[in-house]
């Protein structure tokens, strides 16, 4: 063979044929699809209500907020599509690194973030502002998952060691989140404790809760020695939220519960079938409607059947979760599922608790709804880590042939039994 042939001869590739064994076992669950369409639906109208103030201070335009909302949302939903048909054995490798990374972004903003309200809690990243508080939440989720599936003992339960471990991890982000806000530190033990109970620590829950107390009054202790507005902001607003048995509509309105009473305000001017989108009459008025305080602007606008129909979509979501968790064949898909739902209902109802007042001010968007490009990709990475446990997850009582391959393409650790039947 001369070298014309040998340039001229076909080149032979070998395609890597898809290993069986990652093909999905299910579609992705319509629930969860039907919940992010209703919450995508809800967040596009409600914001574009929502948004006057940002358009009349940016003089952006009348559409340059909802277009922009509207990118942040179609990249998400990118997310989303690309995680739902990617295997849960992929999602789980890329934990350590996820970690590495939320840590990392929270020092550098610590350091030299951005500083909002008396803290720095965001840095810029080419056209819009990261917020790793939102990404350390998510981050914590995932790793108790890891943690609580790796370590569960053959007649049930879960190693000592490994829960002393979760919980120290834990406390280390409540510490890097603590110069941020005391709600985001609450919120994370939050979801972390609910994880370890559904994971059957046990008896082992007073151990956790004994652990973060301790550690909490001490974190609690060393900000007030150090002094800083954050500690007056929190002392300020605990105050403020016991009150001195004065009804709030007696109150007057100052400037340190403007944003409150205006909250309390669109909410009752709303009633209970609302004004309808594009009437409301305090998203003029109020402060950070669009973010942290836009489920007022949606019960004004929808009323409190429209407020309880979102509220539903939270609890729904939570409640689908735990069905799919229920039904995995093992430990750490199920965990994950249920540890993605808990971040993201959990954070919904500290927003709705906050806004309607049944807790103390604090700043807490609503997953998905409220105006925010971090909150958005984070809530479409739990989104889509649930639909591709949906999808890939396999079931209880399905084939053998199913639950051996499933087995086998996870690492010899995490091939313990789901532990919960919820």
């Amino acid at each position: 063979m001369n070298s014309s042939d040998i340039l001229s001869a076909p080149i032979e590739t070998t395609k890597k044929e898809p290993d069986p064994r990652l093909a999905p076992v299910a579609k992705g669950d319509k629930h969860i699809w039907g919940i992010y369409i209703c919450l995508v639906i809800i967040s596009v109208v409600e914001l574009y209500s929502a948004s006057s103030r940002e358009v009349a201070a940016a003089g952006m335009g009348v559409y340059g907020t909802i277009i922009r909302h509207g990118a942040m949302l179609l990249a998400g939903l990118g997310i989303i599509y690309g995680l739902q048909r990617t295997h849960y054995r992929t999602i789980l490798r890329s934990i350590p690194l996820f970690a590495f990374l939320s840590v990392g972004m929270m020092l550098y903003t610590l350091a030299f973030g951005e500083e909002i309200n008396g803290a720095r809690r965001s840095f810029s990243l080419v056209f819009f502002s990261l917020q790793p508080a939102e990404f350390l939440k998510l981050t914590a989720a995932m790793v108790v998952a890891l943690i609580m599936s790796r370590y569960q003992l053959k007649n049930g339960g879960v190693k000592t060691s490994a829960v002393i471990v979760t919980a120290t991890i834990i406390l280390i982000f409540g510490a890097l989140l603590l110069p941020q806000g005391l709600s985001n530190t609450v919120l994370l033990m939050g979801i972390s404790f609910s994880m370890m109970l559904i994971s059957g620590i046990g008896k082992k829950i007073f151990m956790v809760l004994g652990i973060y107390g301790i550690c909490f009054l001490i974190f609690l202790a060393v900000a007030s020695f150090l002094g800083g507005s954050r500690i007056d902001t929190w002392v300020e607003r605990l105050s403020n939220f016991g009150g001195d048995g004065t009804p709030k509509y007696e109150q007057p309105i100052t400037s340190d519960n403007r944003q409150e009473m205006l909250g309390y305000i669109a909410q009752a001017h709303g009633g209970l079938t609302g004004v309808m989108p594009g009437n409301s009459r305090e998203t003029a008025r109020l402060p950070l409607a669009f973010t942290d305080y836009i489920y007022s602007i949606i019960v004004e606008e929808l009323g409190l059947w429209g407020g309880l129909i979102v509220l539903t979509l939270y609890l729904w979501l939570l409640g689908r979760a735990s069905r799919i968790a229920s039904r995995c064949s093992r430990a750490f898909p199920a965990l994950l599922v249920i540890g993605m739902a808990l971040f993201i209902v959990y954070q919904a109802l500290f927003h709705i608790s906050i806004v309607t007042g049944a807790i103390p001010v604090s700043g807490q968007p609503l997953p998905l709804i409220s105006k925010g490009g971090s909150s958005i990709f984070v809530t479409s990475i739990a989104f889509g880590i649930m639909l591709s446990v949906s999808r890939f997850a396999v079931r209880t009582g399905s084939k053998r042939r199913d639950i051996k391959n499933e087995i086998d393409v996870l690492p010899e650790e995490l091939q313990a039994e789901n532990p919960s039947q919820l």
